[in-house]
């Protein structure tokens, strides 16, 4: 099985239309969302709309998705239609079982909201997850982890993308695909995975997208100049 896997979208259009387009290119059966359709972005309303076509086959919440405080927040709540608005607020929280191979999460296996900032964050968050591979998205940073019997270590320490991780049956794994719409690895990329569960190998890609349009809503919609500004810098 080759899961499309997809998190953080934040409302950005063109990012994720691109990510869609790209990932039908290399090929995939199922798709898994792992939170944070919304907030940030200009297109809120069009992004749940499109999720509801694409009919993923697990769906999870992130925290923006439950709307916040906050400004933008603010915006995303009184733009979102009440039929998005509710339908977002009836998403489930992760984590969730996929497979036998996979969990998803947004924050982590213990806490939807919590971060995996450091080692200890992915060690904790590993020994929480009940599939030896745990999806999470949340920080925006595409990074990969594993745990074997004796060596804790990072999977993504190569930059060149598409970037392989092969897994071993022996092994844990924990992996964020990235950030489709709000990257804030220092890559402006939009960032998505494929898991082949047959080949037992998960891999990240980067892939451009027209920047400038999504810069160009954030600032039709009155959004604040920084949200459109961070956009080319990965930031």
């Amino acid at each position: 099985m080759r899961y499309l896997v997809i998190s953080d979208i934040h409302a950005n259009l063109e990012a994720f239309e691109t990510v869609l387009a790209e990932a039908r290119s290399i090929g995939y059966d199922k798709t898994l969302l792992l939170g944070d359709l919304v907030g940030y972005g200009g297109d809120p309303n069009a992004i749940c709309e499109r999720v509801r076509d694409l009919k993923p086959d697990a769906l999870i919440r992130g925290n923006h998705d439950k709307v916040g405080s906050g400004v933008e927040s603010k915006w995303t709540y009184e733009t979102l239609t009440d039929e998005n608005r509710e339908w977002l607020a009836a998403l489930p929280a992760g984590p969730l079982i996929v497979d036998d191979t996979i969990e998803i999460c947004h924050g982590t296996p213990f806490d939807e909201d919590s971060y995996v900032f450091d080692d200890l964050d992915a060690l904790r968050a590993m020994h929480a997850a009940r599939r030896p591979l745990c999806l999470f998205g949340h920080t925006h940073v595409q990074v990969g982890h594993y745990l074997s019997r004796d060596q804790f270590g990072l999977a993504t320490a190569d930059d060149h993308r598409p970037l392989s991780i092969s897994m071993d049956d022996a092994n844990r794994y924990l992996v964020n695909p990235g950030s489709v719409g709000q990257p804030r690895d220092g890559d402006p990329r939009a960032g998505f995975g494929i898991v082949d569960t047959t080949a037992k190998e998960v891999v990240i890609y980067r892939v451009e997208y027209p920047i400038a349009k999504a810069q160009a809503r954030i600032l039709e919609e009155g959004l604040p100049d920084v949200l459109a500004q961070r956009l080319a810098l990965g930031r």
